[in-house]
């Protein structure tokens, strides 16, 4: 059609308006013009007489919200001053009007993306420059308190029991947890057990858009991990997070001539607002002895510093191995003493197990506490405490889950964090938490669009322990 056509028409139009009628269409051999009072102008839609005049109409109703949403009032100035706007909104309106309001916002995810990335990368880099001048900082100090000394240096783990053992990894809210521990110690004292826990579950799904946004994370670490939660009670709705195996950061130790591998594990579910759902702990210990004069040795067990589970926890002994004495002290040692454990071979020699909803026995505590604000978005604080003395956590990872589509900016937090893409998760790392410096407790906190609390839930929990939850530990060798 040509301008000079199109100006021809609307020519003609204002002749046309019939007066003192409600009619909102009038036709002419040739079009039929569909119109709409707005305030002094109209809103005018030329069609051929073939079209459907209710989709017309309805189409008519449309401009004129787009025009209503774009322009503060519907003078002729206001609509000049618009123009382009309402152009562009124009060709779009085969959709509805929330999809024009998207496609005139023309937002970028990707770009956003990246800007939250920047922004967390900075903050990250001015925490680290802060960590290391800490760190040179305690360095210079304890070079000068040396110096002054004359030298000395402190143990590794400033004392230990006789004995080793492994302490288990601390695993929770899945219905059947699986959490696996390895670790090994040799008999002489001054070693520390060592544990391997795996933590609690509790699940959340994904949606396509989180998965999209999620890959573009670049280089955003990933590490999955378990549970401790506050408000409700925990739902499992993902499968178990795979757990490293292996001794993670542990210290390495030395096979001797009798040498005790004590391994603990633990599957652990927690309630949101308080309390154990399910708890149970495994254990046993493995002898391996390869100087056949130290065959028929005795194993004197050390008294535990606690009593966890109390008669709850149960002891098994190898058919071949006599049982506990009750009233006496522990020891381990065949039934015949005429006869020898078999040597270079590894023998389950002791098991012991305990299972209950006793929260005193939880080693870590975890409180995630969400606080939605007036602004669509929530700040998340969470915290964790050692609640066992005689284990030392390290290789930490707590896991929160994320809404989906929202990425956090972090304002304070101990260790370090990273993005987890797969599990659109943020993953606190704490190399170390021990019972006896600043590092019992630490906190994170940060903020996240989105103000549904039960988002941030289940969260993950993952360490390697060094220690005997169950307080088992080799005192003597004879």
């Amino acid at each position: 059609m040509t301008r000079t056509r199109i100006e021809s028409l609307l020519a003609s139009f204002p002749k046309l308006i019939p007066t003192n009628t409600q009619h909102t269409s009038v036709e002419t051999p040739e079009v039929r013009y569909v119109y709409q009072p707005l305030e002094d102008l109209y809103i005018l839609l030329i069609t051929n007489k073939a079209s459907n005049i209710l989709q017309d109409i309805d189409t008519l109703h449309l401009f004129s919200r787009v025009v209503s949403d774009i322009c503060r009032t519907a003078d002729e100035r206001e609509i000049l001053k618009n123009a382009f706007e309402l152009l562009g909104a124009f060709d779009e309106i085969n959709v509805n009007l929330m999809q024009v309001r998207s496609v005139l916002e023309m937002e970028s995810h990707e770009e956003k993306i990246q800007e939250i990335i920047a922004r967390n990368k900075e903050a990250e880099a001015k925490e680290e420059l802060k960590r290391r001048a800490k760190q040179l900082e305690m360095q210079r100090r304890e070079q000068q308190r040396r110096t002054a000394s004359g030298g000395g240096g402190n143990s590794y783990l400033g004392g230990g029991i006789s004995g080793y053992s492994s302490i288990p990894r601390f695993e929770a809210p899945e219905p059947t947890p699986v959490s696996r521990i390895t670790s090994s110690g040799s008999s002489t004292p001054s070693r520390a057990p060592a544990f391997k826990g795996s933590g609690m579950k509790l699940g959340a799904k994904k949606t396509k858009q989180a998965e999209l946004l999620d890959a573009l994370g670049g280089d955003l670490a990933s590490t999955s991990l378990s549970d401790v939660s506050i408000p409700t009670t925990p739902t499992v709705a993902e499968p178990p997070v795979p757990m490293p195996t292996g001794r993670g950061s542990l210290p390495e130790v030395e096979e001797e001539s009798v040498h005790i591998v004590i391994r603990e594990t633990l599957s652990l579910s927690l309630l949101r607002d308080g309390g154990v759902q399910a708890m149970e702990l495994k254990g046993d210990m493995n002898l391996r002895i390869s100087d056949a004069a130290l065959g028929r040795v005795r194993l004197g067990l050390s008294q535990p510093s606690t009593d966890f589970g109390g008669n709850a926890l149960q002891f098994k002994q190898h058919p071949n191995v006599a049982k506990f004495a009750p009233g006496q002290a522990r020891v381990v040692a065949l039934k015949d003493s005429t006869k020898s454990f078999p040597v270079g071979q590894s023998l389950a020699v002791l098991k012991w197990r305990y299972a209950g909803t006793d929260e005193s026995n939880v080693p870590l505590s975890i409180n995630c506490w969400p606080t939605p604000s007036n602004d669509g978005t929530c700040e998340v604080s969470i915290e964790y405490e050692l609640e066992n003395d005689s284990v030392t956590l390290y290789d930490v990872i707590i896991s929160i889950p994320l809404p989906d589509g929202s990425y956090p900016t972090v304002s304070s937090h101990s260790g370090e964090w990273s993005l987890n893409p797969s599990s659109h998760s943020l993953a606190w790392a704490v190399p170390l938490i021990s019972p006896s410096d600043s590092t019992r407790t630490g906190s994170l906190i940060f903020t996240v669009g989105g103000d549904d609390v039960g988002a941030f839930f289940p969260v993950h929990v993952s360490f390697v322990g060094e220690g005997s939850l169950a307080g088992v530990g080799v005192a003597s060798v004879t």
